[in-house]
């Protein structure tokens, strides 16, 4: 028979001995605000080629701060040249020009557009990319450091751009990708329907015209690439995502785990393939999702079959990547009540106390980092592979399930690298649609 008082007492020891371990060994945080002294903690990262950045929220205001402080500090010194994010790539294309100066392309719409528009559209990341832009100013062409997007749902957009690049480069493959794509053009707009068509046998699947239209890309790489290197490194990139995308929305219909790993497997080759771009040297900052950048074999996710970018970084790169969880006791967050609703701001209700949040919180500081990969921190690290719960909100929040809908079992110390805490936290600020007026035409997200 269980001796449920007995066991109610262990598991409080359990806590109380993870609170006095971060308690001494978390160090207190100025406010992101403070980029360059915020930053300054993080140097200790810059000897890595990957560094991952995680966010418990789509939606926090200090999660982006702190994403951008430690970012400038590794761009400015310690040579990182490659930030991708957890975002379409062809928005992000869009951005990278801003950034690096090159001149736009002449676009229809506005960038991040599509649900959820502020995880992108917001005033933090646009005062990064601002940043960014005068960073890379004085610098020559080679050195100045892109911004690219990693995710897979751009599938009329990546269309689009892979036909634009050849009616420029090559009229004749033009055409041939307008029939290739011909399988896939009636469903751009709405890619889930198609997968739910092909699900029910009133479509066949256009996996073969996908894959062609990359392969017969692929095969006059050489010939393209004497015009301009970088617009086929995009075009071609396009084409991977239209091959990646079909499979996806085929997938997700099938089950949650096959999608997820589709995502976050081209995730990872597209780091690979940005990395390999900009050649030796190369070193990447990436933004996402913890569920994407923790070592996904350390949570529940992992046990149940679900792998994600950071496991892949953590097999490919070794300690030669570094991936840092982000976490959040209470405050507010931009999220909306469910997929394609209108984004709200919503209270983020305080941690359960059998989650590793509640455990930081007890240490009573209001922003911390804590890393346990030195050997002296061993002690950290071992009370820290207590399995607790840790919680998630991604796009949609939904605080009335929050247990069922929000939390997951972790191993925290096997899962990150190391944790950056804010007590409390609030909401991202959003960017109105449009151009605001007087700003340049090159401004990133009404171009």
């Amino acid at each position: 028979m269980v001796d449920r008082k007995a066991a109610t007492i262990d598991r409080e020891n359990v806590r109380s001995a993870i609170t006095r371990a971060l308690t001494g060994q978390s160090e207190s945080l100025p406010p992101p605000e403070r980029a360059e002294h915020f930053g300054e903690h993080f140097a200790r990262f810059g000897d890595a080629q990957v560094v991952l950045l995680g966010e418990a929220t789509h939606g926090t205001s200090e999660f982006y701060r702190a994403r951008a402080a430690i970012t400038r500090e590794l761009v400015r010194n310690h040579g990182f040249t490659i930030v991708a994010v957890e975002a379409d790539w062809p928005d992000a294309a869009r951005i990278d020009r801003y950034v690096r100066h090159h001149a736009p392309k002449a676009v229809s719409g506005e960038a991040f557009t599509r649900f959820p528009t502020w995880m992108w559209r917001n005033v933090e990341v646009m005062e990064f990319l601002d940043w960014l832009r005068d960073h890379n100013e004085g610098l020559p062409a080679e050195r100045r450091v892109s911004f690219h997007g990693l995710d897979v749902y751009s599938l009329g957009a990546s269309i689009g751009a892979v036909v634009d690049y050849l009616d420029r480069v090559d009229p004749e493959a033009a055409k041939v990708a307008r029939r290739r794509y011909a399988c896939l053009t009636p469903w751009q707009d709405e890619p889930a329907v198609y997968g739910r068509a092909v699900l029910r046998g009133q479509q066949k699947p256009c996996e073969d015209e996908a894959a062609a239209q990359l392969t017969g890309l692929l095969s006059k790489r050489l010939a393209y690439m004497q015009d301009d290197g970088e617009a086929f490194f995009d075009a071609a990139q396009n084409a991977r995502i239209v091959r990646a995308a079909e499979e996806y929305y085929r997938l997700m219909y099938r089950g949650s785990r096959e999608s997820w790993n589709l995502r976050d497997r081209h995730m990872f080759t597209t780091l690979q393939a940005l990395l390999a771009h900009r050649g030796r040297g190369a070193k990447a900052v990436i933004w996402a999702h913890n569920s994407h950048i923790g070592n996904a074999v350390a949570t529940a996710m992992g046990w149940a079959g679900e792998f994600n970018i950071g496991e892949l970084c953590r097999t490919a790169f070794g300690d030669n990547a570094v991936l840092i969880g982000f976490g959040t006791d209470r405050g507010t967050v931009a999220a909306a009540s469910d997929w394609d609703q209108p984004m709200e701001i919503k209270t983020v209700l305080p941690a359960r106390e059998d989650s590793y949040e509640y455990a930081f919180r007890k240490t009573g500081l209001a922003r911390s980092l804590t890393d346990w990969r030195e050997p002296r921190k061993r002690l950290l690290a071992d009370v820290l592979r207590e399995p607790m719960l840790e919680r998630a909100i991604g796009v949609v929040y939904r605080p009335e399930t929050e247990f069922l809908s929000h939390y997951f079992a972790a191993v925290l110390a096997e899962q990150f690298d190391a944790y950056v805490w804010f007590e409390e936290t609030r909401a991202v600020t959003p960017l109105p649609m449009g151009r605001p007026h007087g700003v340049p035409d090159t401004y990133p997200f009404g171009l």
